[in-house]
């Protein structure tokens, strides 16, 4: 039995093309939980939002030629760490998310979690850890923020500290994007020599892309996007919102080829804040989302492609 805090749920693209859990290559797990966010508060509703909006883009991807939706098993899992209508403690949510993860996982399942507040990535991170005990992966992180603080507001879980956790548990890192970080993440990326692709290099490095993915070091790959490492004049319904992002095309082209060139084993995608009487942040996440899932399904060999 999965672990499950909610009951209604909103399928990914709409019910008629919700696949059972059984007959699912993919599963969207929505995780909306907020406790540490500190500019605009709103990532709890981030998850149906997505999906709601995903019932509005279209089934072809130009770019794959390829209804991909239609033959991709897609199963939307009910919410877990639920903030909307109780407390949840950053302890629980923790918990909640590594056994949810790790029992999709060991069922066979691409996961794409659905944020939620980027503390929530160290859980799911933690579950693959778990996953694949003897093998070493490669959290890549598109985000504005460095997201390395040992604690911030009194927590180690704060949503400022996601990466400084993954960094705690051994694995090594590539950061995509950042543009905003403390004096003390600029020390600790020079002491621990870790890879970082800032966004100003990125505007000026025209082969950033190539040069990026062959910084990877392991043949897998976690990805984690924070919505806020994509420009806010594409994506402005984020938390803490930061000039200067990437533009789609240089993101769907760098995922792209990392799902080409590596093993990616999972994703998320955190921090989504709606604007209200605005839909264009939530659509243009559930786009993402999908093109996740496209760009999976062509390099894993599923279905028509």
């Amino acid at each position: 039995m999965l672990a499950q805090t909610s009951t209604e749920v909103i399928p990914f693209l709409g019910a008629d093309v919700a696949a059972s859990y059984d007959a699912a290559q993919v599963a969207i797990l929505p995780i909306p939980y907020e406790a540490t966010t500190t500019y605009r508060r709103g990532c709890e509703t981030g998850p149906d939002a997505i999906l709601a909006a995903s019932h509005q883009v279209e089934y072809y991807d130009e770019e794959l030629d390829w209804e991909t939706g239609l033959d991709v098993g897609i199963y939307t899992h009910s919410s877990i760490a639920d903030t909307r209508s109780k407390t949840v403690t950053s302890e629980e949510m923790l918990q909640v998310t590594r056994e949810t993860v790790l029992k999709l996982v060991q069922d066979g399942k691409f996961v794409i979690s659905l944020g939620g507040e980027h503390s929530i990535t160290t859980g799911i991170v933690e579950a693959y850890h778990q996953a694949y005990p003897d093998e070493l992966f490669t959290v890549v992180q598109i985000d504005a923020h460095g997201d390395l603080r040992h604690e911030y507001e009194g927590s180690i879980h704060n949503h400022a500290c996601v990466m400084r956790r993954i960094v705690d548990m051994g694995l090594p890192t590539v950061q995509i994007g950042i543009r905003a970080i403390c004096k003390e993440e600029a020390d600790l990326i020079k002491e621990k020599n870790l890879t970082v692709f800032r966004a100003r290099e990125i505007a000026a490095q025209p082969n950033w892309i190539e040069n990026a993915i062959a910084a990877i070091p392991t043949h897998k790959v976690f990805i984690t996007i924070d919505l806020d490492g994509i420009d806010p004049t594409l994506i402005p319904g984020v938390g803490t919102p930061e000039p200067g992002g990437l533009n789609w095309y240089a993101l769907t082209t760098f995922l792209r080829g990392v799902f080409n060139k590596h093993h990616v084993i999972g994703c998320d995608v955190m921090e989504l804040a709606p604007v209200t009487d605005s839909v264009v942040s939530e659509f243009t996440a559930a786009k993402l989302v999908y093109k996740l899932i496209g760009y999976q399904a062509v390099a894993q060999g599923w279905g028509k492609n």
